[in-house]
């Protein structure tokens, strides 16, 4: 490639300075780099469930880590454009008034991602402009992975064995030391009530104080791996509910890209090195190609992703949307006090933990006969740590139209309660009307007497939901 002179960094996923083979590459090959991150309409718009589709949380953590990385890109001599529109529209004004020749961005899986290419391309093809994509999504890279994406196995227990045997991952780049940019003014960032989102209280009840940046995500690193060193016991705390370290809780940072995958892996293999090797150290990596492999199903698959059969196309499940049911969800009010707690505390953090996730769609799919498509949807508004590709994934695994081996996989909720919250402490956490209910009673408050309600200072039907399925046969089944 020629030397250029002015290059368009375009930036989506990759909000970070360290990794960043999009820098490194426009840097190393421009005169002068402009970062550009394009805020799109389309993120705000609604679905079909008549929510926005990217809500408070998730739009407060993408603002503090644009913030964040216009902070750090001013340290190092450069600075963060933000414009506020339609990408296809937005850069090539950009390269017709400033210039630019070369465009760097990274490629993304899904198909909104890929039109919006796709009308990039086309308005740059009319000025013979060039763009230049990197991979940097995964853990392990897609030029390196043992199969063509056609061949992909659709189990994931394959996928992992093959890719552990015959690739490794590349190197983490180091963070770019310098840049220079053309000044070009920024967009304010729109108001939250521009935006038509309600700006929420932080509830003193959140398990972690999430906030978005590169800087905050090399801080939690640091704090779970080598300040506190949690990550020798990960394997067996990452089922955990309640409290700050029982998991990672990387995820926000990974689906922004303020934090690097291979960057992650290099700290584990630090690790391993300076403190300890064992199955937990394992077991975080391996969690990572999880996440990769829910990529690469969605590169393989494509719409099949969204639709109700999922990646199998099986039409063969039954569901009979009911608003007042599916509310009652979300609200968390559906009288069974394990989903209703999960429930709250993604509706008024943004978070919930991996073990929350499973029961609260399995009851969803399995217990309410709801569309899964609907519980994709609310994640996608209310989850911090959204990823496309592992929320939808997910979705079809545990609806059954996806990449789970087993047929008609089930969770019992009461089981799933007394066995992750065996004193209740979670529940009580999240639904303090059964803080005085017995730890032993709390998971099936609907079996308490009137009397036992009276001496509990409880009413199920007031100050509690009677639960809105039948219950009995969790019951029979946990004892």
């Amino acid at each position: 490639m020629k030397p250029i002179k002015k290059s368009l960094a375009w930036l989506r996923n990759d909000l970070r300075l360290h990794d960043n083979e999009i820098l490194t590459l426009a840097t190393e090959k421009s005169q002068f780099v402009t970062v550009l991150y394009c805020l799109d309409l389309d993120l705000f718009g609604q679905n079909d469930l008549g929510l926005t589709k990217t809500g408070y949380f998730r739009t407060k953590f993408l603002y503090e880590s644009l913030l964040d990385l216009r902070k750090n890109l001013s340290n190092i001599g450069g600075e963060l454009v933000i414009k506020y529109g339609k990408p296809e529209k937005v850069i090539p004004l950009l390269c017709k008034e400033y210039g630019f020749s070369h465009i760097f961005t990274s490629k993304e899986i899904t198909s909104e991602e890929i039109d919006t290419e796709k009308k990039v391309e086309a308005e740059l093809w009319k000025q013979q402009i060039e763009i230049n994509y990197v991979w940097q999504q995964t853990l392990i890279h897609l030029e390196d992975i043992p199969f063509s994406i056609n061949n992909l196995p659709d189990i994931f227990t394959q996928f992992r064995k093959k890719v552990e045997k015959y690739t490794s991952v590349r190197p983490a780049l180091s963070p770019i030391k310098s840049i220079k940019s053309i000044s070009i003014l920024s967009d304010s960032l729109p108001s939250y009530e521009e935006l038509g989102l309600e700006v929420l209280p932080e509830d003193s009840r959140r398990a972690i104080d999430f906030k978005g940046g590169e800087t905050e995500a090399l801080k939690r690193l640091n704090h779970y791996f080598w300040q506190g060193q949690h990550l020798s016991t990960y394997k067996e705390t990452r089922n955990g509910l309640i409290g700050e370290d029982y998991s990672s809780k990387f995820s926000p940072w990974l689906a922004n890209g303020c934090l690097s995958p291979r960057y992650v892996y290099q700290e584990v293999k630090n690790y391993e090195k300076e403190i300890k090797k064992n199955s937990s150290t394992y077991w975080l990596v391996f969690e990572l190609l999880w996440r990769d492999y829910f990529k690469y199903v969605a590169k393989k698959y494509g719409n099949k992703l969204f639709i109700k059969g999922g990646i199998k196309r099986d039409f063969s499940h039954e569901y009979a949307y009911r608003p007042e049911i599916f509310s009652k969800w979300i609200e968390g009010r559906t009288g069974v006090p394990f989903i209703d707690a999960n429930m709250l505390e993604l509706k008024t953090t943004g978070f919930m933990s991996n073990r929350g996730r499973q029961n609260v769609a399995s009851f969803l799919v399995k217990d309410l006969k709801q569309p899964w498509i609907y519980g994709a949807s609310y994640f996608e508004t209310a989850l911090i740590d959204y990823d496309v590709c592992s929320n939808w994934g997910n979705w079809n695994y545990v609806a059954g139209v996806g990449n789970d081996p087993r047929e008609n996989r089930y969770f019992n909720i009461v089981s799933q309660a007394k066995r992750y919250d065996k004193q209740a402490d979670y529940i009580k956490h999240w639904l303090p009307e059964l803080e005085n209910v017995p730890s032993q009673q709390a998971h099936t408050v609907w079996n308490l007497s009137y009397k036992e309600q009276e001496q509990h200072n409880l009413k199920l039907g007031g100050h509690y939901p009677h639960p809105v399925v039948d219950v009995g046969k969790w019951e029979k089944n946990a004892r």
